[in-house]
């Protein structure tokens, strides 16, 4: 039937996918990417390479380290230095992860590329796994029409529950790993720890543009954040806008969070669509997609009127575009 290379992460969801996608007959090889280093032995390579000799397939690690950094960490540190929050799971994605899959495909020979994320493809277009907790279909939406032709997803017809339990069944160390880190490189600490060059400046009342502290950095904040800003009031404050330039963080009533109306800037299209369209459009991993208008306004940019307003867009956050449960496009939140 073919072979495939898949991307073994050392977590169960990319494990069951290779079991899976074997049981269906087709030739499996997995490989690891290092992509960072870690603070003691790398567990996840690990758990990957005893999952392969378990499944009996083919199995090596490519040290990716070098461009990972320059692809993914180095971009993603200096979006918040811009008072941006960015996004890197899906520039990862494109730029590294599948990109990676193909090349290495490509040298091997083979055709068809899989990972464990819990979405569909489907004729070459992207759609939401099952699993509404789980759907990844929204880290995926800038992939290119070449690595969606290419793509396998086995998970994207499966629930969590059940992965795990295959897991389980078949003995493999992945069973009990813990869910991957949203921000892998960080390896669970926030990334504000990670950023040593500050200069403090002040936090305004957006309204009154009276003074109600001072910060440490203004990249230590995202739209609607409330925690650590040092600061108290009679109501609850929240982050309303970042302004680099002047080192300046705005706070305010959450009223003033929720937007109706966004910008989206470098449009990636998976369908294309009229200047006016109607679709529900995700600005949030982990929320649901709401009903909007999109109005394109030329040179790769829309503009999102929502039917009701959203909490917190976020400069730099991706903007998903859906038609029931397909992935049509999508781009990039402008300040």
């Amino acid at each position: 039937m073919g072979s495939v290379l898949v991307a073994l992460s050392g977590g169960v969801d990319s494990s069951v996918g290779a079991y899976l996608l074997k049981e269906k007959g087709l030739e499996v090889s997995g490989i690891s990417f290092v992509f960072y280093d870690t603070a003691g032995p790398n567990e996840s390579l690990q758990r990957a390479k005893e999952t392969a000799e378990i499944l009996n397939i083919d199995y090596t690690v490519l040290d990716l380290r070098d461009r990972f950094n320059e692809t993914v960490i180095r971009p993603f540190f200096e979006a918040y230095r811009k008072g941006i929050t960015p996004n890197p799971c899906v520039w990862c994605n494109r730029l590294m992860k599948f990109k990676a899959l193909i090349e290495e495909a490509d040298r091997r020979g083979m055709h068809f590329i899989s990972t464990g994320h819990y979405a569909i493809v489907r004729d070459g277009q992207l759609y939401k796994g099952i699993d509404t907790r789980k759907d990844q279909s929204y880290a995926l939406y800038r992939l290119s029409d070449e690595q969606l032709q290419r793509m396998i997803l086995p998970l994207g017809t499966y629930r969590k529950g059940e992965i795990r339990s295959i897991a389980e069944q078949l003995g493999l160390p992945t069973s009990k790993a813990p869910e991957s880190q949203d921000v892998c490189f960080l390896q669970g600490k926030g990334y504000y720890s990670k950023i040593k060059d500050y200069s403090e400046g002040l936090i305004l009342d957006i309204e009154t543009r009276k003074r109600l502290g001072t910060h440490k950095g203004f990249y230590h904040y995202t739209m609607g954040q409330r925690k650590r800003l040092g600061i108290s009031g009679q109501k609850a404050l929240y982050v309303v806008d970042i302004d680099p330039d002047t080192n300046t963080v705005y706070v305010g009533d959450a009223n003033l969070v929720m937007k109706d109306t966004i910008k989206v800037d470098d449009l990636n299209w998976q369908v294309e669509q009229s200047n006016t369209f109607e679709a529900t459009v995700k600005i949030r991993s982990t929320m649901r997609d709401e009903p909007a208008t999109v109005n394109l306004t030329g040179d790769n940019k829309a503009i999102v009127h929502f039917q009701q307003p959203q909490w917190a867009p976020a400069p730099g956050q991706s903007a998903v575009f859906y038609k029931e449960n397909k992935v049509i496009g999508g781009g990039i939140i402008a300040r």
